[in-house]
């Protein structure tokens, strides 16, 4: 059974992760280059919605509370304390990392575009993967990913990359915006976050020795 000061330490390293995603999402979608497999939907149900750009953080909440009540039903195991703190502060972050990008990047030329997309995506990919590893539950979207693994008894990555040209077929179909951006992230999500997620759990195993 995990200490008091474990489960504490992994609910911080939930938060961070869930911090760095939301920035991450609006960091593609800001960058103007296409939005990753996860943002393409929600900037998909945004526009399905008639919702404003700024209101991205709401679609991004009203998708994952959809996302999260099909999980709880097919992969309840992946349903936890952390499945719920991300959806608490989600919408917050992303509409937040939406004001902090003009800060960074206060002027949009095709050189700060590329920098801004490769930040999101190295902030949602860390995210995701510091999420993962914390082990406190997942977010509705990796919950959902994790189902189709197990049905299909696949490697995360595989599933991964097919869920994401799913996720982005269906974000397209709905008016989110396609860019370079949403191929790249779409092929290479899924392997990084993997490798990300192992990296990190391995370093906090040996935390956890010396404790």
């Amino acid at each position: 059974m995990k200490s008091k000061k474990e489960q504490m330490a992994r609910i911080l390293l939930a938060l961070a992760g869930i911090v760095l995603v939301g920035i991450g999402i609006s960091f593609n979608a800001a960058s103007a280059l296409g939005n990753d497999p996860i943002g393409i939907v929600y900037d998909g149900i945004r526009n399905a919605a008639g919702l404003s750009s700024q209101q991205l953080g709401m679609a991004s909440n009203i998708t994952n509370i959809i996302l999260l009540v099909i999980v709880f039903f097919t992969g309840r195991r992946y349903v936890n304390i952390g499945t719920l703190i991300y959806l608490a502060p989600y919408g917050l972050v992303v509409s937040l990392g939406g004001k902090i990008y003009p800060l960074i990047f206060r002027t949009q030329t095709l050189f700060t575009q590329i920098c801004g997309a490769a930040a999101g995506c190295l902030l949602l990919y860390t995210g995701v993967a510091m999420f993962i590893a914390a082990d406190i539950g997942l977010d509705p979207f990796t919950g959902l990913v994790m189902v189709i693994q197990d049905a299909v008894q696949k490697q995360y990555r595989t599933v991964k990359i097919i869920f994401d040209v799913c996720c982005v077929t269906l974000g397209f179909l709905l008016g989110g915006k396609l860019g370079i951006i949403t191929i790249i992230t779409a092929l290479a999500a899924g392997p990084l976050i993997q490798l990300l997620a192992e990296m990190i759990k391995k370093f906090i195993g040996r935390r956890m020795e010396f404790q």
